[in-house]
């Protein structure tokens, strides 16, 4: 069972900056995405940023401009989320989810998430 663990969460004043990390133990080959996503209490858990196994990146708009999502080159079971000018409301508990290809028909994915990290940005 492949592991997703998280880090880099914590307290910020508004219009400052995180790096979030997340690392798996699982192939790196068979690494299909690897995305960052969010949840506030009462709310459905949400995709912040994502980036698929040909690199390409896919944003939720009211992100965009602020987050990068990266996967580490040496490493590539490592994904990073820098969050720059942060807002009281991108205030959540940030998950990692990483998808594997089973690489035998179908075909299909497996989804794997860590335990979250607490964002908390003060106004």
């Amino acid at each position: 069972q492949e592991q997703v663990v998280e880090s880099g969460g914590g307290l910020v004043q508004a219009g400052g900056s995180l790096r979030l990390s997340c690392t798996t133990s699982g192939t790196v080959l068979w690494i299909y995405d690897m995305g960052w996503y969010r949840q506030v209490p009462g709310k459905q858990r949400e995709l912040v940023a994502v980036v698929h196994s040909s690199d390409t990146t896919d944003y939720a708009d009211s992100v965009k401009g602020r987050f990068t999502i990266k996967r580490d080159n040496n490493a590539g079971n490592t994904v990073y989320l820098q969050m720059n000018n942060l807002k009281p409301e991108d205030s959540a508990v940030y998950y990692c989810c990483v998808h594997f290809l089973v690489p035998s028909p179908p075909y299909q994915t497996t989804e794997h998430w860590g335990q979250g990290t607490r964002v908390t940005v003060s106004s």
